[in-house]
């Protein structure tokens, strides 16, 4: 906590409730998230406390008002605080908090859904009222706010947890449509500790193309960063066929891309084979089983990218369970919800992600698992009854500037766990936001199943708020999982 000025501390002043969220965003060691996209009608880009607000907000410890408001200069009532420092600390607050007064002599002025949490906050003595009384309408002064974060500080077991680290995990990127240059700027801007560029392609004859870069690889070296280049087969499923229902083609292709992997000094390969035809499932399997083998043998990891599992055409060639014990690593590509062409709607709702993820993990075990969240959207054109007429692929950036340009406002749709808007040009448009809110939602869920990692499509495609939003996802968890 700082002083009101350089040498007055006003220790009897009323917290507000902006000066209490950056209070608790320090002992927590959250960053600040200038999002794109405020949460709050009360609070703008440029107030002081809105990178503050807005990290607490993306975790999930306020929603303010409720009624998309956040009241920024308002006091913090000592209800109020009771109830956000149980949160933070993720202690328990369950029942009604009936009868478990403490000898308050004005229980009975506690609103019904602060009492279990001053019951809790009450036993675990971080406030105790005055006089008998609890006064939770009462604002809650600066120096109680003080007395408080230095109980927490001073118990052993709560600054143990306050100063957990996130524990490391596998960040991979994706290159694509960017240079080589462009590419080591946005990594070194972002979370990622693998890059994956796009170097290996399947052919028509079964040959592969080679792209691969020895600078990048350099450079990756020199910036301890591993490389796992990807591996495609353009989603030509021909071409596929053709590969797999032949042993002397796929063992060629298998030694081609061990020798490349071997030359260009890779970590690993990712494989993204997509649109295989369900027939030559179990030739895939064992493409995959030998190329593992391959790798294995020269200490290089193999991941191998799937779409999730709804029972469609689309995947029936894969088998999860299978290849998540040949593959290190298993990357479910948590996208294409609703693709070009189809109908309109989100690249990547948090219920759509967290069914194809828990479909996932009943084959595959968590520690294989790398979820990939999307750096993109689509600007959906539609007709007067809602049906596609074309859509137009986005990065993060690029929406924003066109929901400035057209000046709406995006509105927070809780059930998909992103913002939606709509504007008008010349036909009706529709876009479904991913930002660091959006994906943080799916990030914390994803990191609640202790998953290996995550990657991203595409690297480039980010704004600079999504990356402190993700790692204060990460350390927030570690603090939640403390005991």
């Amino acid at each position: 906590m700082n002083g009101t000025s350089d040498n007055v501390f006003s220790p009897a002043k009323p917290i507000t409730r902006a000066e209490f969220i950056i209070t608790v965003n320090r002992i927590l060691g959250l960053e600040s998230v200038s999002s794109s996209v405020p949460a709050y009608k009360d609070v703008a880009k440029g107030d002081w406390f809105y990178s503050g607000v807005q990290a607490q907000t993306e975790l999930g410890l306020t929603e303010g008002k409720g009624d998309g408001t956040f009241a920024p200069f308002q006091p913090v009532t000592r209800q109020e605080a009771a109830v956000w420092i149980v949160r933070i600390l993720n202690e328990q607050a369950s029942g009604t908090g009936t009868g478990l007064n403490y000898g308050y002599k004005d229980a009975d002025l506690i609103a019904p859904w602060a009492r279990p949490y001053v019951a809790a906050i009450s036993k675990l003595g971080l406030m105790e009222g005055s006089g008998g009384r609890f006064n939770p309408v009462q604002s809650l002064t600066r120096q109680e706010t003080a007395t408080i974060l230095d109980r927490i500080l001073q118990n052993d077991a709560w600054s143990r947890k306050l100063s957990a680290k996130a524990p490391a995990a596998i960040q991979l990127g994706w290159q694509y449509d960017q240079t080589d240059e462009q590419f080591k700027q946005s990594v070194l801007k972002s979370n990622v500790n693998v890059l994956s560029p796009r170097w290996f392609f399947l052919n028509e004859d079964g040959s592969i193309s080679d792209h691969s870069d020895a600078n990048l690889s350099a450079w990756a070296k020199k910036n301890g960063k591993q490389v796992w280049a990807m591996f495609g087969n353009r989603l030509n499923q021909e071409n596929t066929h053709s590969l797999l229902s032949s042993g002397e083609k796929s063992a060629a292709a298998i030694a081609k891309i061990k020798s490349l992997a071997v030359k260009s000094g890779l970590h690993g390969i990712n494989l993204d084979f997509e649109n295989v035809a369900a027939t030559d499932g179990r030739a895939f399997t064992a493409f995959v089983s030998e190329l593992a083998r391959q790798l294995h043998a020269n200490g290089m990891t193999l991941s191998v990218d799937v779409s999730p599992d709804l029972g469609t055409d689309w995947t029936e060639a894969f088998d999860y369970a299978s290849l998540g014990k040949i593959a290190d690593y298993i990357v479910l590509m948590g996208y294409d919800e609703h693709w070009a062409g189809g109908p309109a709607g989100s690249v990547s709702s948090l219920p759509w992600v967290e069914y194809g993820l828990e479909t996932l993990l009943k084959q595959v075990p968590a520690s294989k698992v790398i979820l990939a969240l999307p750096l993109y959207v689509r600007d959906w054109t539609v007709d007067s009854k809602g049906n596609t007429i074309n859509s137009e692929d986005l990065s993060l950036g690029e929406q924003f500037q066109r929901i400035a340009r057209f000046g709406v406002k995006p509105e927070w749709n809780s059930q998909l766990g992103q913002y939606t808007t709509k504007y008008y040009s010349s036909a009706a448009h529709k876009i479904w936001l991913e930002d660091s809110r959006s994906l943080t939602q799916k990030y914390t869920m994803a990191l609640e199943e202790n998953i290996a990692g995550f990657a991203y499509w595409s690297i480039g495609g980010d704004t600079p708020e999504v990356w402190p939003a993700l790692r204060n996802a990460a350390k927030y968890s570690a603090i939640k999982s403390q005991r």
